[in-house]
């Protein structure tokens, strides 16, 4: 039996963003949502992975290689620039 913890329908504003450079190629979907605690869902096209995310998760490179897959310590560079002057700063919450 489940437990329906939430079900939402919400109009979203949704960034499609593709760029390559000499080592890498990238293609996002960045979807803005109040959902997530506010943090937009980065979803990378070629892999499906996705996350919720804000610009304080760029820090940890960590978390790029993690969640999307990204070996090449530039290419972590290049996503995170490209990534950074999308995603808002969001102030830290208490989730749960």
């Amino acid at each position: 039996m489940l437990e329906n913890l939430y079900d939402v329908t919400e109009s979203s504003s949704v960034n499609f963003v593709g760029c390559v450079s000499e080592e890498s190629r990238f293609d996002f979907a960045i979807v803005y949502t109040h959902h997530f605690f506010g943090k937009p869902l980065v979803v990378c096209m070629q892999t499906g992975r996705s996350a919720p995310m804000c610009a304080d998760d760029l820090k940890d490179a960590e978390v790029l290689r993690d969640r999307f897959l990204v070996g090449d310590p530039r290419a972590v560079d290049e996503l995170r620039t490209l990534l950074g002057q999308r995603l808002p700063t969001i102030e830290s919450l208490e989730q749960y």
